[in-house]
């Protein structure tokens, strides 16, 4: 494993510790939360830029990154669920499309990197976690509740146009191969 595949790796560490300062939340445990937050979603940022950087690209960073950033989205999320703070079904949305194309990824010949959507579901996605753990004035709830939703439509706006071009390509691929003599 290169250094990359590390970064992406020490975001995991994040998780219990997210998990943990949510379970029970104090204004002090929440902006601790925040820090660890923002800084392993920077270690997303880093190690796709090392990578390309130190040419160090491999398919098994392309397969670790998206399914750690799942996790160390979700974890939140979900203690955010427990907390009152976001609906369980926007949640599950969200967790639906991961996995729905985390599945359509493995079945996939070659792993592909993450398109414009798939990053600006990502960035939304961060902003709106650290607006919701962030202990902030009740005058911002209405805000962190429509970066949850903008979140949400994204990740599933992403999902689909990830797996519509590809839909296309095979029903092309074996148009084609069905009219060849």
């Amino acid at each position: 494993m290169n250094l990359p595949t590390w970064i992406t790796l020490s975001r995991l560490l994040g998780v219990p510790f997210l998990l943990y300062g949510l379970s029970n939340p104090t204004p002090f445990s929440r902006w601790l939360c925040l820090g660890v937050f923002l800084l392993a979603a920077g270690t997303d940022w880093l190690d796709g830029y090392l990578a390309r950087k130190l040419d160090q690209v491999t398919d098994l960073g392309k397969f670790l990154d998206p399914l750690v950033d799942k996790l160390l989205v979700l974890a939140p999320l979900l203690a955010l669920i427990e907390l009152g703070q976001v609906p369980a079904w926007g949640v599950f949305l969200i967790l639906a499309r991961e996995l729905a194309i985390a599945g359509w990824r493995v079945n996939q010949v070659t792993i592909s990197g993450a398109n414009i959507w798939g990053k600006l579901k990502t960035v939304s996605q961060i902003v709106a976690i650290a607006l919701l753990i962030a202990p902030l004035p009740a005058s911002w709830k209405l805000t962190s509740l429509i970066a949850f939703w903008v979140a949400a439509a994204l990740t599933l706006i992403s999902g689909l146009i990830y797996i519509l071009p590809q839909k296309e390509e095979r029903i092309s691929s074996s148009v084609e191969k069905s009219t060849s003599p």
